[in-house]
């Protein structure tokens, strides 16, 4: 927890990053937790894009498996193992963040994970979450190592973008007219996270409701 608390901010409609939002247990508690979920079989990977590069960010699924630009029950891309179910615990997460983002979590119902893990040479272009079907925001909680994080807009790669720190138990959200809001981590500032979280690099699970059956 900073000395002097950061202020919530406004990163585009419907988008908002919340400092310093998931409390130091319960960061190392997910930390234990991704260790299990990224563990064989439907463990952690670096996902193969069609064109034939490796993305940078090594990942894990929970409730449907990602891949580009699907979803699936099964690793189709890999070895074909049923993706690990989606716990409990995150979907209750993601009922808080919407709490602590909007004031009210409504129905939502997330039912998807993915967990992405940065080392100190990681990157993650510009992009769009958009294989969803639903509309329901995106929630997303950042462990470890302080990531940039550069929020766009819905109608290109390009400016204008906010950069922003998100550091350890770092809370965004975004939905409405930023659901489909371009946004990318263009760095990682290695060494920054409390070496008691016992995590080396920066872990971002995000959470979505897929809208699939």
């Amino acid at each position: 927890m900073e000395l002097i608390p950061r202020p919530r901010s406004v990163l585009g409609p419907g988008a908002v990053h919340v400092p310093d939002w998931l409390p130091f247990d319960e960061q190392r508690a997910l930390v234990a937790d991704c260790r299990r979920w990224a563990a064989p079989p439907a463990g952690m990977r670096h996902t193969v894009l069609p064109g034939g590069g490796r993305m940078s960010v090594r990942t894990v699924c929970l409730g449907w498996h990602w891949y580009p630009y699907r979803y699936s029950r099964t690793l189709d891309d890999q070895d074909g193992a049923p993706v690990k179910p989606f716990p409990a615990g995150l979907r209750e997460l993601g009922r808080r963040a919407l709490e602590a983002a909007y004031g009210g979590a409504g129905d939502h119902e997330p039912d998807v994970a993915l967990i992405n893990h940065y080392d100190a040479d990681a990157r993650m272009g510009q992009h769009r979450d958009r294989e969803e079907r639903s509309p329901a925001p995106v929630v997303s909680v950042s462990l470890g190592d302080t990531g940039v994080f550069r929020f766009g807009n819905p109608a290109g790669r390009g400016r204008p973008w906010t950069d922003v720190e998100l550091r350890s138990g770092d809370l965004v959200v975004f939905g409405g007219e930023s659901r489909l809001a371009y946004h990318g981590v263009p760095r990682i500032r290695p060494g920054t996270a409390d070496p008691a979280l016992g995590l080396a690099g920066r872990l971002n699970i995000t959470l979505r409701v897929s809208g699939l059956t």
